[in-house]
């Protein structure tokens, strides 16, 4: 059963650092390569580039809960919850 993880490229979990900016506000998003590929497929399905879909992501987070609370656990969690609906452009997200 562990070989089904342990297995894993290591270039999936390799850490990238995004620039992007946020409400007028340079920042930088560390993610592991697979979140990044699954946000890049978010984004292409949604007709925005990565940083407009994070940005407008961001945006709406701030109108509904008033604050963004640890931006980047969200956007794991917003992968999780892209595979589970089993729609990601990933290569992963099976």
């Amino acid at each position: 059963m562990c070989q089904i993880f342990a297995a894993q490229d290591p270039a999936d979990y390799q850490c990238e650092t995004r620039s992007i900016r946020l409400n007028g506000h340079s920042t930088s998003i560390r993610l592991e390569a697979v979140f990044w590929q699954v946000l890049d497929g978010i984004a292409k399905r949604e007709g925005l580039t990565t940083p407009q879909f994070l940005s407008q992501l961001h945006d709406e987070v701030l109108e509904l809960r008033g604050e963004v609370r640890n931006f980047a656990s969200l956007l794991r969690c917003a992968c999780l919850t892209e595979i589970a609906r089993g729609s990601s452009g990933a290569k992963h997200a099976a």
